[in-house]
């Protein structure tokens, strides 16, 4: 899976270091989202359902943390990633942050290089721990084994149908934009056409012999609770 298919959200109020960031995470392949203060973050956040969130502690309308509050509150975005950003070295600003649901922070000012690392390594962590069995609708998929079983009926899917199935079931109930779906199945480096999805779909619902997979019109798809 290469960075395009990670959505990175950046808030802080100081503009010089939304962009040399936004610069920074873009050039790695990230698309990256900014918002201006903590209200607009969780408005861009609920929006986008962004896999990760950079914030800044001290930001007006709403800080990091009451921002990071109400983020782990919403069902959508209780898994998303959060890495704080303060000015304030001391060790108590550090543990509050951490405990109010962060993953990591950073201390101002800020190494672009030492971000970027730590967001790489915090969507690899969470990526791995992604790969994981699931059991949704009576369908349990596990990528060790390569296995699909529905009510403990093995079906046997090839591997592109296989990846797609388990692509959508890891977020029932949210949309999958097609770019979205064709950059972490296929990779942003092979060419294949809208058509391929279609195929692969169909072949999925075939073989599950229920539709499980639903066409959102000019959108994508997303694979029903």
């Amino acid at each position: 899976m290469d960075n395009r298919s990670w959505k990175v959200l950046i808030a802080d109020d100081e503009p010089d270091i939304v962009e040399i960031l936004a610069y920074n995470l873009s050039r790695e392949g990230y698309e990256v989202i900014t918002a201006v203060d903590g209200n607009d973050a969780v408005q861009k956040a609920r929006l986008f359902t962004p896999d990760l969130v950079i914030l800044d502690v001290m930001m007006p309308g709403k800080n990091g943390v009451e921002v990071c509050e109400i983020l782990r509150a919403q069902p959508a975005l209780k898994d998303t990633l959060i890495i704080f950003l303060t000015a304030l070295n001391d060790e108590a600003t550090q543990i509050r942050g951490l405990t109010t649901g962060a993953d990591d922070y950073i201390s101002k000012p800020i190494s672009p290089q030492v971000l970027v690392s730590k967001v790489r390594s915090l969507l690899r962590r969470a990526k791995k721990e992604d790969t994981k069995a699931l059991s949704v609708n009576g369908i349990t998929i596990d990528p060790e084994r390569f296995v699909v079983e529905l009510e403990g009926k093995a079906i046997l899917l090839a591997k592109k149908e296989f990846e797609l199935l388990y692509l959508l079931a890891t977020k029932p109930g949210r949309v999958f934009l097609r770019n979205e779906i064709l950059s972490q199945v296929w990779g942003a480096d092979v060419i294949v056409g809208d058509r391929t999805i279609d195929v692969h779909v169909r072949k999925v619902r075939q073989k599950l012999g229920i539709d499980c997979i639903t066409t959102v019109k000019g959108v994508g798809y997303k694979f029903e609770r």
